[in-house]
């Protein structure tokens, strides 16, 4: 075979307290990304919409990551990439690492898939730091394995996938924009211990919470004390729409990676429509185009669909 079509999803980055180590794939938005192998060495990165690209591969979420793969390979070979985005970069569901992650999966696909899922992460790693100047797996991870994921460790690699519950996610994208740089620079240096140690409360009650089944500890572990109070003020109408959805009976929720989308967990499909219909009234009052988005977890991440 030498050309592959995948279909790359969305993700939702930190799940609220797990800032830079969890991440959780969405059955909706997705991207599409056609990679072709060619016999002369190489990277073209293409937009099939006529979305500006960077030229120089090195530049590109998705073509970093490639030459990484074929550094590694060491063999003379290159690849065309054609992207459909429906992920808009900024959003904060994991556009970079679509393109990053969908790339080398689909040309793992064409080399016979000689790369396990932990080498095809870390070379998409390569693909979020061309986009946010840091290598963090939280987005990369799940759109590559699906489901919910942990990175315990970045250097070693140390991936957990976490088994979870049926989820209803609901998500909010106002149009404007947030950079993942730029919202990452604002955070502070310095934590509180006492921050901290409620932090790690929260994180390992969330993950306790996805293996047991248990709704209500999930809804008790969605809490940011460290990442989200900083961020937050970069999003109009955050907060409005965090506690209308849990008056509404959402779970919880918060900033879907750096912003400027939001997400919400619920139990059950009812739920999370009328948390939709809360969104849309606070966006539509305060006068920001969004978009919104109701789903769920997507269990496979990248997907071959020709």
């Amino acid at each position: 075979m030498k050309q592959v079509t995948v279909q790359c999803p969305a993700t939702v980055a930190n799940l609220v307290c797990g800032f830079d180590v969890l991440g959780m794939a969405l059955d909706a938005p997705f991207d599409y990304m056609t990679v072709t192998l060619c016999d002369e060495p190489g990277i073209t990165v293409t937009s099939k919409d006529g979305f500006p690209l960077p030229t120089d591969p090195a530049q590109n979420t998705a073509g970093a990551p490639l030459i990484a793969m074929l550094e590694e390979l060491n063999q003379p070979i290159g690849f065309e990439v054609v992207i459909q985005k429906q992920i808009k970069p900024g959003s904060g569901v994991g556009s970079s690492a679509a393109s990053a992650a969908g790339s080398v999966v689909a040309a793992n696909h064409l080399l016979g898939n000689r790369f396990s899922k932990a080498d095809l992460v870390r070379f998409a790693l390569f693909g979020e730091k061309v986009a946010s100047g840091v290598k963090h797996a939280d987005n990369v991870t799940p759109c590559i394995y699906g489901g919910i994921t942990l990175i315990r460790s970045i250097f070693p690699l140390d991936i957990v996938t976490i088994p979870a519950p049926d989820l209803h996610v609901t998500v909010v994208h106002p149009q404007i924009e947030v950079r993942t740089s730029d919202a990452r620079q604002i955070l502070r240096k310095q934590v509180l211990l006492k921050d901290a140690i409620r932090q790690w409360g929260n994180i390992a009650g969330l993950v306790a919470g996805f293996m047991k089944s248990d709704y209500d500890l999930i809804g008790r572990s969605l809490e940011d004390v460290i990442i989200e109070p900083v961020r937050s003020m970069l999003i109009p109408g955050f907060d409005e729409v965090k506690e209308s959805c849990k008056a509404a009976g959402a779970l919880g929720g918060g900033i879907s990676g750096s912003g400027p989308s939001i997400f919400m967990l619920s139990k059950d499909q009812a739920t999370a429509a009328s948390l939709e219909k809360i969104m849309k009234e606070v966006y539509t009052r305060i006068g920001i185009d969004h978009h919104t988005y109701v789903t769920t977890i997507n269990q496979q991440g990248v997907k071959v669909i020709s």
